[in-house]
């Protein structure tokens, strides 16, 4: 008969009552702990995950009431509300069975019991215990996905040569559980190909969770990544789930990896080597198995050798190591993505097929892209709804201003070239952050983050 690995925790004072529940449920659970005190539950709590918790209603001499149960069962809900109790006692009747629902157990037994009839009410429970762990778990990463639904380009759409070598190395690594980190300017479409490895890969049928490390800033660090206890902070009101738990047995994306501050790198590095987390204000250590693919538009071998990136975090992430091209690089797939999007927006707006005329593909043949693939979807759509009759009109001076302007800069100092760029973006959208993030590429957070870097 196989034991099944979960943890059962049983407070009784009743010495006898704790070794014959021990000896029973051990032939069946893998760890079973028993306190004949209940002063001592929140220790046990704090040190160990307990799939179970088998209380008594009564632990001073004489009493029946069962009041001390309840006092205990409240006790043991402030510390876990999903926690899963069954209260024993052997002065029950039906109306504290009822209030002892009512008060957040999940069932009631009788002493003296018999064994076959316990051991389902723990069957029984262990499952409910897992399915509010397994509902918690996707209620907080459907919370999480909600703005990837209804993605518009979950296809990778490519036929150049520099994007076949891509899929090449995609479609050897994907089978495996090497970390993968995916480097290429901004708007390449980082986030698909991460996508891409997760479907092909032997996790496909598990989470897939992308975190885009530019907006979590550094005092949330670890309580995303790897979760809080009740108590822990002001504003945790409850215990929470991090990313890296909410993506067991799935893949964890971790976008803009080269945004982490220097400081906190080291804490990801042991995260990533032992598969071990332990969630801020708490003290139990949680293991997780997960695929890891991060991704960046920054030079991180730049970085480690000015001291900004720690280099055995970079070693522990790149064991494979894919640099998408940029879109001016792969002049074939131009009109592919652009009857793609084409397509998409006017089935999305409701508007008739339009097509681009031979002149107009070669301008955009012709064009530099600064913004990539993330640019030319943008251009696309908003073609699609402003031009008139059958055929696309695109208004590309824009750019080309702004890349002229870039051009004609007395430096070469890519910071102070990236500060011009944000101060004209705001300047072009009159202070809209929302729409220069879009025209810039990036988020709102992380465009913030800029700015307060650079003063703006």
């Amino acid at each position: 008969m196989a034991v099944i690995d979960k943890s059962i925790l049983v407070v009784d004072d009743n010495a006898e009552i704790l070794i014959a529940t021990k000896m029973l449920l051990k032939q069946h659970y893998k760890r079973v702990v028993t306190l004949d005190n209940p002063h001592n539950i929140s220790d046990a709590m704090e040190k160990e995950s307990f799939s179970l918790i088998l209380l008594d209603m009564n632990f001073t001499r004489e009493s029946t009431s069962g009041a001390e149960g309840f006092y205990w069962l409240k006790q043991i809900k402030a510390i876990d509300e999903d926690a899963v109790v069954v209260l024993f006692t052997a002065f029950g009747d039906m109306s504290m069975a009822v209030d002892a629902i009512k008060q957040g157990a999940s069932d009631f037994v009788l002493k003296p019991w018999q064994n076959e009839k316990l051991l389902a009410t723990v069957a029984n429970c262990i499952d409910l215990s897992a399915q509010r762990q397994k509902s918690k778990k996707l209620n907080q990463i459907a919370a999480l996905s909600l703005a990837d639904q209804n993605r518009p380009f979950e296809n990778l759409i490519a036929k150049s040569p520099a994007m076949e070598q891509v899929f090449t190395t995609l479609e050897k690594a994907a089978k495996t559980d090497a970390n993968v980190l995916i480097l290429g300017e901004s708007g390449t479409g980082k986030e698909v190909i991460a996508r891409e490895f997760h479907k092909q890969s032997l996790r496909a049928n598990d989470t897939f969770l992308s975190v885009d490390m530019g907006t979590i800033a550094s005092s949330l660090f670890e309580s995303e990544l790897f979760g809080h206890a009740k108590g822990a902070f002001t504003d945790a009101k409850e215990n929470k789930q991090g990313r890296f738990e909410l993506a067991d047995t799935g893949t964890l994306f971790l976008d803009e990896i080269g945004n982490i501050p220097l400081e906190l790198q080291g804490k990801l590095l042991t995260a990533i080597q032992n598969r071990v987390i332990t969630p801020v204000g708490g003290s139990k250590e949680i293991s997780v198995d997960i695929r890891l693919i991060t991704a960046t538009n920054m030079n991180l071998y730049d970085m480690v050798r000015e001291g900004s990136f720690r280099q055995d975090l970079l070693y522990r992430i790149n064991t494979v190591e894919i640099t998408l091209p940029a879109l001016r690089d792969r002049p074939q797939d131009i009109p592919l993505l652009i009857e793609f999007y084409a397509d998409l927006y006017s089935k999305k707006y409701k508007l008739g097929h339009k097509t681009v005329s031979d002149k107009t593909m070669a301008q955009l043949l012709a064009y530099d892209w600064p913004g990539n693939i993330r640019e030319l979807q943008h251009l696309v759509e908003r073609s699609v709804i402003l031009s008139d009759g059958e055929q696309l009109q695109f208004q590309l001076m824009p750019s080309q201003e702004t890349q002229s302007a870039a051009a004609q800069l007395d430096t070469y100092d890519l910071a102070d070239i990236e500060q011009m760029t944000i101060e004209r973006a705001i300047a072009d959208f009159k202070g809209n952050i929302s729409h220069a993030a879009k025209a810039l590429g990036i988020t709102r957070a992380s465009l913030y983050r800029k700015m307060e870097k650079y003063g703006v």
